[in-house]
């Protein structure tokens, strides 16, 4: 049976990307408790999303009875032919992080509108980088084994891209910052939503600024997948 890719997180934005993979996946929000130990924005997104990643593979079954999901031999909407059984220790696991960076400093989820006002002035008018890492644990296809008791594979990555912010005024940054739009967003904004009329130019994978680059993904996940 193929294996079920896994996406340990709710972002419906995450979902969606993987989705224009042509690929549909279960979500199974991974509940641990993030711990950064790293210093650098590219070393942070790697770390938090193996974090993310590991913590649903070891967790799986009990995190799929916590959604009602009970009947493991057909989760959600995938149905396995009557001689198979779904096995969730095959399961392939995606995790993935993002955070802004303003000159090395790391911008999270604004709490409050007053913060997401503060997170705007301070990318207005200049550039900054945004970095998605990304952690797949799951078996690996035969051929990218690299012996028989090596079928079991982890692949961690980042991608980084530079966004480019046109200056804004005071108006327009309050305007902005008093919607919803920023509130569950790394530095406060979303460039394929209303912010990405600010937005003067990137350098790098536009995807990886929605949430994930799903060229460099999609490449990775052929090691995995009959892709």
């Amino acid at each position: 049976m193929e294996q079920i890719l896994i996406l340990a997180s709710a972002s419906p934005r995450r979902k969606e990307l993987i989705e224009q993979m042509g690929l549909s996946p279960m979500i199974v929000k991974s509940r641990v408790e993030e711990k950064i130990t790293k210093d650098t924005p590219s070393s942070v997104v790697m770390e938090l999303s193996r974090q993310k990643a590991e913590d649903v593979k070891l967790h799986l079954v009990e995190y799929l009875v916590m959604q009602g999901i009970e009947d493991l031999s057909a989760p959600q909407d995938l149905e396995p032919t009557k001689d198979e059984i779904w096995n969730p220790d095959q399961a392939l696991v995606l995790g993935a992080d993002t955070v802004v960076a303003v000159d090395g400093k790391i911008l999270g989820k604004p709490r409050t509108h007053a913060e997401a006002a503060n997170m705007i002035r301070a990318l207005q008018g200049r550039s900054h980088e945004v970095y998605t890492g990304v952690t797949i644990f799951g078996t690996l296809k035969d051929d990218q084994a690299t012996d028989h008791n090596a079928s079991m594979g982890c692949s961690t990555f980042y991608e980084e891209t530079k966004v480019h912010v046109a200056a804004m005024t005071e108006e327009e940054i309050l305007a902005y910052a008093r919607t919803e739009e920023p509130m569950d967003k790394a530095g406060a904004y979303g460039i394929q939503g209303s912010f990405g009329k600010y937005i003067s130019g990137i350098e790098g994978d536009y995807y990886n600024v929605v949430g994930l680059p799903i060229a460099h993904v999609y490449q990775e996940l052929k090691k995995f997948l009959q892709l």
